[in-house]
């Protein structure tokens, strides 16, 4: 029993462990070149769709927005999101607040569309507008009789927006920067 144990656990390590010779040819340099080369097609591709994607969703809460300023200015305090502040704050602050956030959403859409080197502070100045645009309606939110919560994208749509933003181009700029260094990890090797 005890040699059939051993004689088992060895062919079951056998089939566990690592062969001790690298069982794949080297590439040769035009190989990885052209390895790299893919990778860096693919990573630019989804850049630029994914940047898209977020700018889209953006300027559609932009539109949102200038909607809602030409509601407020045509008929003021129709909307109930703005009917909650009627006691607490003029119609041209709201308005004023709503220019902010597009503001805010303008910014960036810019720094995720941009392609230069000063895109990311499109962005960072987004996130000020919407820390701006968060106090200012916290403050307002909470000098309402009852915390409305069915209001809080007010103060933070813009402000979250701006930081998915700034993820994404952290999150996409991190696979440029591993092709980059895909690319300083190729070695000379010429195929026989």
């Amino acid at each position: 029993m005890n040699k059939l144990t051993r004689k088992w656990r060895k062919s079951h390590d056998d089939n566990l462990s690592l062969p001790a010779l690298d069982d794949s040819p080297a590439m040769d340099t035009q190989e990885q070149e052209e390895l790299v080369r893919t990778f860096e097609k693919a990573q630019a591709q989804q850049s630029r769709l994914w940047r898209g994607v977020f700018a889209a969703i953006l300027f559609c809460f932009a539109i949102f927005l200038l909607y809602s300023i030409f509601q407020q200015a045509s008929s003021p305090w129709e909307l109930r999101y703005h009917a909650y502040f009627m006691e607490e704050v003029d119609s041209w602050i709201v308005i004023s607040a709503d220019w902010v956030a597009v503001l805010a959403c303008s910014f960036a859409i810019i720094g995720l569309l941009r392609n230069s080197k000063y895109h990311r502070q499109w962005i960072w100045y987004s996130c000020y507008a919407g820390i701006i645009l968060a106090v200012f309606w916290l403050y307002y939110m909470l000098r309402l009789p009852k915390f409305r919560w069915d209001v809080i994208w007010l103060p933070f749509g813009p402000l979250s927006g701006a930081g998915i933003c700034l993820y994404v181009d952290y999150l996409l700029s991190e696979s440029s920067d591993e092709i980059r260094k895909l690319r300083g990890y190729m070695y000379s090797y010429k195929a026989i």
